[in-house]
């Protein structure tokens, strides 16, 4: 599956609607950015059931705002719904497919069990 532009009307329904996705914020002024694309498209079309989605930083400002990106590109995962992963910077090729399989194999009970202990704590 190639990679999906993201929009704001649509993210809510993507990360509900889907058990992984990989976003990469991103804007055509960024040189970092431009040489992460093809990096993330190739990784993209290695894994079939996981959605890949790119959003501009520059038409999507709420979006950006929302994860207080401060540096592009910055990749997010969501599993199940739950943010798993942040990293601003372009991953190298490998780092990025070896994160594709990682998350895949994330226990996602051990996560909510995580939360829920934190949230407890925060109380």
């Amino acid at each position: 599956m190639a990679t999906l532009e993201i929009t704001e009307p649509m993210f809510a329904e993507t990360i509900e609607n889907n058990t992984l996705v990989i976003l990469d914020f991103w804007a055509e002024w960024c040189g970092p950015c431009r040489a992460y694309g093809p990096i993330y498209e190739r990784v993209s079309e290695e894994f079939p059931d996981v959605v890949f989605g790119k959003i501009d930083t520059e038409d999507q400002q709420a979006l950006a705002g929302m994860f207080n990106i401060r540096s592009i590109p910055t990749t997010i995962a969501f599993k199940d719904g739950i943010g798993v992963f942040m990293q601003p910077g372009a991953l190298p090729e490998d780092a990025l497919r070896d994160l594709v399989g990682k998350l895949q194999e994330l226990d996602m009970d051990e996560v909510r069990a995580e939360l829920e202990a934190q949230e407890a704590d925060d109380d």
